[in-house]
């Protein structure tokens, strides 16, 4: 948890948007959704823990839009995205920030020894085992 909260987990658009949000108290949505993906579907932590740490650092928190992100993201909000949707940070990073200048103006250490080689889970085996657990849990309820 703390190197999700610090922006040491090894995955650079995560840790980019994790520092941003600690030292600005702001973040783009884009990032605050793969920052929540990762969390919840990645590293298998309850939502609530993050939308705790976010209304703690946000300075645009709000008592509705937070928590609603959160679950949004999790796949267990009312107009939910589907359980089934695990952001690539990887992949969002090549799309939104081609030239890495978001990541580089907040992970200036990238690319060093100071910076994490490897992330701190193995994102397929993570995203295979959240999958896994929420098939589980929707097979477990009641139909009616």
């Amino acid at each position: 948890m703390r190197a999700w909260q610090k922006g040491r987990t090894g995955v650079p658009l995560v840790d980019a948007g994790m520092r941003e949000l600690w030292r600005t108290g702001y973040m783009h949505n884009r990032v605050r959704m793969v920052t929540a993906s990762f969390l919840i579907k990645n590293m298998l932590t309850d939502w609530r823990i993050g939308e705790a740490w976010f209304w703690d650092t946000l300075v645009d928190a709000d008592e509705a839009n937070n928590p609603a992100s959160w679950q949004w993201v999790a796949g267990s909000g009312a107009d939910a995205a589907p359980y089934f949707r695990v952001f690539n940070p990887m992949l969002q990073a090549e799309k939104f920030d081609p030239q890495q200048e978001y990541i580089s103006r907040w992970v200036p250490e990238i690319g060093t020894t100071d910076y994490p080689g490897e992330p701190i889970v193995d994102m397929k085996a993570s995203r295979d085992k959240a999958l896994e657990a929420f098939s589980e849990l929707k097979a477990s309820r009641p139909t009616e």
